[in-house]
């Protein structure tokens, strides 16, 4: 990744407004900032979500609360806490996430 002409800046998440996002079941608040071709996220999933659809955007994961558990399409489970991470290209594997008791999470893609 090649980050260019961006000064240096900084982000009140708090301030940053929400989105919205139902998923199969459960939601995501997704508070998102845009550099360039660069997102970034703060995402909260509520108790009991589940995606509605297998991704297969690439993004670096950092789960920053509560525990998330990714399924990846061939089977693959991980499950993580606080601290973790995880990192997946855009069309390698598709993947999808849960949580029974709700998480928070930062994202870059």
């Amino acid at each position: 990744m090649v980050i260019s002409d961006l000064p240096f800046g900084t982000t009140d998440w708090a301030k940053v407004p929400e989105t919205r996002h139902k998923g199969e079941t459960g939601e995501a608040i997704w508070r998102t900032r845009q550099f360039g071709p660069v997102r970034l996220r703060m995402v909260e999933y509520s108790a009991g979500y589940k995606a509605d659809h297998w991704c297969q955007k690439g993004h670096f994961l950092l789960v920053l609360e509560g525990e998330l558990v990714t399924e990846l399409a061939d089977g693959r489970v991980s499950t993580m806490t606080p601290g973790m991470s995880y990192q997946v290209a855009d069309g390698a594997e598709p993947h999808r996430s849960s949580t029974a008791g709700g998480a928070r999470l930062f994202i870059v893609d």
